[in-house]
Order: structure tokens, then sequence, then C-alpha cells
């Protein structure tokens, strides 16, 4: 058997961690397995546990992975787009869309690990942490808050109701509930 360098170890890690982010979004946490993760990236299940000391970790590693690329991704926006309030309004069309609704793998971590987190109370700190950075991203204080638990929320029940007319009335409609709880805190120039 061949062994594997540090840098290698590193990048398998780091592949490991993408994949369960993706797969933990798309399919939930208790279905997917620690083999289903190694799997979709080719490595076997025995290099898991030289990474990780349990599915639990992995779980806490690839949440807060999840939140800090969307952060990532929201801050570039705001270059991108030429500020912070058109980002926000760039946000709110990608994110209330049916593409979005429809691929919770690649999609918001506020949506793909609320489900399992509130069965799985030991990943809450770093769930919160992510919530809250994200909200800070939206607006300060309340206002982000309720802008972002608006677009949580929403993209959930569209989610739920899809294939029904009601999933895009409730895009439509979370996407103005979110525009009007933003604004009521979004400073002139961000």
């Amino acid at each position: 058997m061949s062994r594997v360098s540090q840098a290698e170890a590193k990048a398998n890690r780091e592949r490991v961690v993408a994949a369960a982010s993706q797969l933990f979004r798309e399919e939930g946490v208790v279905k997917v397995g620690i083999a289903d993760v190694m799997k979709s990236i080719g490595l076997t299940q025995g290099g898991f546990y030289k990474q990780f000391a349990s599915k639990a970790a992995l779980v806490d590693e690839a949440t807060a992975k999840a939140f800090a690329d969307n952060l990532h991704d929201l801050m570039a926006l705001d270059h991108e787009a030429g500020g912070h309030q058109a980002a926000w309004q760039s946000l709110l069309e990608s994110y209330f869309s049916v593409e979005h609704r429809d691929n919770p793998g690649t999609g918001c971590p506020g949506a793909g690990f609320a489900g399992d987190v509130a069965r799985e109370p030991e990943h809450r700190e770093t769930y919160a942490k992510g919530v809250q950075e994200l909200a800070e991203w939206i607006a300060p204080g309340d206002a982000g808050l309720a802008a972002y638990a608006t677009l949580v929320g929403g993209i959930l029940l569209a989610r739920a109701t899809a294939g029904t007319p009601l999933s895009e009335q409730i895009l439509q409609a979370a996407r103005a509930a979110a525009t009007r709880a933003a604004d009521t805190g979004q400073p002139e120039t961000r």
C-alpha cells in the first residue's frame, strides 16, 4: 500500500468536507452515511477515520464550510454588483429562483442544514454562528435576522410545495417580504 503525502491527505480532507456539505444539504445528515460521502469522491470508507474522529465531527466541519463559503461568495457579490444594495437585490433574485429551490445541495446552508440541526443539538453553535454572520451581511441587527429568517423559511416552504402552484407563489411572496425586512435595517451605503 502506498502512503499518502500530507498534501494529498489535506486535499482529500477538503474534498470529503466539500462532498459532505453538498450531500448533507441534498439528502439530509441522517440519510447520508460516511460510505456515501467517501464513494462520491472515489475514496474508501477506511480513509475517513484517518481524517475525522466521527461523523458528527464531519457534520460540524461541513456545516461551517458551507456557511463560510456562502459568506465569502456574498462578500464577493458586494464588489461584483457594485455595492451592497445591488448585491442584496441580486441575491434575492437568485435565492428565490426555481433553480435554487430545486438544487439544495449547492444552496443556502441555513435552509440545507436547518432540519438536521434542529434534531441534532451538538451542531447548533456552528449553525448559529453561520446564521449570525449571514444575517449581518444582509443588514445589522434584527433587520438582518428577520430578512434571513424570511429567506430560509421561504425557500424551505417552496421546496416542500414544489410541483404545486403554491411553490412559485411562495417564492414571489417571500422575495417581497425579505426585501421589506432588510430595507428596515439597511444603511444608506455599506
